[in-house]
């Protein structure tokens, strides 16, 4: 007995119960915390894919369109618009045709920024687009004029040659009379052609038109995949690392 008329065995016993329960109660408050945090999660990816997606009236007016294959329809946020509220790398201001998604980093093809369309973004990346005017995408095929170049075009296998396309089509240059450039001034009505080279991941040429203009500045964008080129290898220093 101690001095409060408890025997030791009975008093570990209510120590150990009183622990255990404390225990439990710890343990089911985080069990509740990790579902908590789960639920908000879900719903703020639903949030997020709200606000990245076209309206239903933008999915409504080009269901017609968006049933045939290899073509879609998204939303570029403006660059930095979003930083902060949307958790995504880019925060929507970038998409990648191949792999249809808005992260940055994954084969990244077009990007927003200051209402300028661009392609080419990290590494030895590169890529070229040209202004197509207001013409229907549904007229755009590798056999249009304005695209024997894309088309033909093979990208280079070492490094420095990479670069050197990067600084050419940061001037802009031109190719029987057709100018093609990093980047294009985004138009509403207006289409153009993509040629995105990724090394390791893609090469794509695409044929998209801005159709829509939203209050906060997002575009949308209409797009049809015209060719997958084979996967580019990666650039090399040298030629001895063949």
């Amino acid at each position: 007995m101690n001095r409060y008329g408890t025997s030791g065995p009975l008093l570990s016993f209510v120590v150990v119960l009183a622990a255990s329960q404390a225990a439990f109660a710890q343990t089911s408050d985080r069990d509740r915390l990790t579902s908590d945090i789960a639920s908000f999660r879900a719903k703020l990816d639903a949030k997020k894919d709200l606000l990245l997606s076209p309206s239903t009236d933008d999915m409504k007016t080009y269901a017609a369109y968006l049933g045939q294959k290899d073509r879609g329809l998204i939303r570029l946020m403006p660059r930095g618009k979003y930083e902060g509220v949307l958790s995504i790398r880019g925060a929507g201001a970038y998409y990648s045709f191949t792999r249809k998604t808005h992260e940055y980093g994954y084969g990244s093809d077009v990007g927003l920024d200051h209402r300028t369309l661009s392609v080419g973004f990290a590494g030895a990346d590169f890529g070229f687009m040209t202004d197509l005017g207001d013409v229907p995408l549904e007229s755009i095929g590798l056999d249009h004029p304005s695209l024997r170049f894309l088309v033909a075009y093979t990208p280079p296998t070492m490094i420095a040659d990479a670069r050197e396309e990067q600084r050419r089509r940061a001037h802009g240059f031109e190719v029987e009379g057709i100018t093609f450039k990093d980047s294009a001034r985004a138009k509403l009505d207006t289409t153009y052609a993509l040629r995105s080279v990724n090394y390791r991941e893609s090469d794509v040429l695409v044929a998209l038109r801005v159709v829509r203009e939203d209050s906060d500045g997002s575009l949308i964008i209409a797009w049809k995949m015209l060719k997958e080129f084979a996967k580019p290898d990666p650039v090399r220093d040298t030629e001895a690392q063949r």
